[in-house]
């Protein structure tokens, strides 16, 4: 346990002041990945002349783009097909109706509406917001461009994938109708963090940035080693817009200004950056100078928001917790199993031989997920974030009764502060900055 603790102090030790690289949309599809095709890191092996599980969900997906499309135009069915899935959505819509309950489970909805929480969730926002009508967007358009930025995850991939997305999305709505939020917070806002929160993780490979960096990926590359996975996301959540022309009615600055805020708030999730937001946030909350009527500090908080979302999953219940936790740290082993095959040294958290699924989360909810839901509830203090701080500590606890040895590593650790600045967790912190 020791060891994971001292990697998560390691990294979020510093803060590191990120530069952002010009601004240009990514194409939507597949790259070409050098030494490892990180497409398929995370896929099973199919059997000989099936068809691609990819191509047939996007034969789904397509049919039911057309299936809105007729609906929307007043069309009849053209089969009785379409009696399950209404069976299916009508279970769905049951539970949109608790979507702002902290305890909605994300798995559940997403059998439910059989791989298309992430479409179905998102849409029920926009429209339960009115920001469909708002801002006059077109719906086939708008059910075009969910369809495409869920296939664009890669549901291979155990941790982030579209579930993640919806399930993060779903938090977002949550802390959006926090008081201090609802009361501030215009239309504009809520439209950028809802996209923000679909399309922060979009098209992540399931490796993390050390690995990019030291396999010589190409977009590790073209960002210059900088928060290459929030911007490979945003270039292509730009892309989706574009492609889909959903702002294309509106004024070309206004269409940029939400290109470029939508930037703003998915590379805030850069987890390297985690110290520089949060110093920001507890100055502001020490002043007592946070204005919710200033644009900029407005744009600040659901940066903030966006990041509490994203990392939110040792807050829920433990019967959602510990499934995120289980589904993250398969990803980070399966990473770190690739690595050792490729002689590659083991990016820190990814050995599954020096680390365990309680000693990583233990690490993460005391080094990066304590510190910033404490300054969340700070800023707003309210039954929500009181009940998230309450799940938080009752799931370390939880994980710690599944790492015997973890009281006394800790004590340990404590009694010999030299032993944090052995090399082994010098080369972790180096392996952990993208400035390696």
């Amino acid at each position: 346990m020791l060891g994971a603790c001292v990697i998560f102090k390691q990294l979020f030790s510093n803060v590191r002041v990120r530069s952002q690289v010009g601004f240009e949309p990514e194409r939507r599809g597949s790259h070409p990945y050098l030494g490892v095709d990180f497409r398929t890191l995370h896929s099973r092996a199919e059997s000989a002349g099936s068809i691609p599980a990819r191509r047939i969900r996007r034969l789904f997906s397509f049919q039911r783009h057309l299936l809105s499309s007729r609906l929307l135009r007043g069309a009849p069915h053209l089969n009785p097909l379409h009696i399950l899935d209404e069976d299916y959505c009508g279970q769905a819509k049951c539970m949109l109706e608790k979507v702002g309950s902290w305890n909605f489970d994300i798995f559940l909805f997403d059998r439910l509406t059989n791989g298309n929480s992430l479409v179905f969730l998102t849409f029920h926002l926009l429209s339960q917001y009115g920001l469909i009508e708002l801002f006059q967007l077109d719906m086939v358009k708008v059910r075009r461009f969910l369809v495409l930025v869920q296939e664009d995850y890669h549901n291979q991939n155990p941790y982030h994938n579209a579930v993640h997305a919806a399930d993060v999305t779903q938090a977002m709505h949550c802390y959006l109708r926090e008081p201090k939020l609802a009361q501030s917070l215009t239309s504009f806002d809520i439209l950028l963090g809802l996209l923000a929160a679909a399309t922060h993780d979009l098209d992540h490979p399931g490796v993390n940035q050390p690995f990019l960096i030291k396999t010589n990926h190409y977009l590790a590359a073209l960002y210059r080693n900088t928060s290459v996975l929030e911007n490979h996301h945003w270039r292509s959540a730009v892309g989706l817009l574009r492609e889909t022309e959903l702002f294309s009615h509106l004024p070309a600055e206004d269409s940029l200004s939400i290109e470029r805020q939508l930037g703003s708030l998915i590379l805030a999730t850069d987890i390297s950056r985690q110290n520089e937001y949060l110093s920001r946030f507890r100055t502001h909350l020490d002043e007592n100078d946070l204005n919710l009527g200033n644009a900029s500090h407005r744009h600040f908080v659901l940066q903030m928001a966006l990041k509490c979302a994203d990392i939110c999953n040792p807050c829920r219940p433990w019967e959602l917790s510990k499934q995120w936790s289980e589904k993250v740290t398969e990803e980070f082993f399966h990473q770190g199993d690739i690595e050792k095959k490729l002689k590659l040294e083991i990016s820190p958290l990814c050995d599954s031989e020096a680390n365990t699924i309680a000693s990583v989360q233990i690490g993460f909810m005391t080094y990066v997920v304590e510190p910033l839901f404490a300054e969340w509830a700070r800023f707003s203090d309210t039954r929500l974030s009181q009940t998230m701080l309450g799940h938080l500590g009752l799931n370390k606890a939880s994980w710690s009764t599944m790492e015997p040895e973890a009281s006394g590593s800790s004590e340990d650790g404590e009694s010999d502060p030299a032993r944090s600045s052995e090399e082994p967790s010098s080369r972790a912190l180096t392996q952990g900055s993208p400035e390696s």
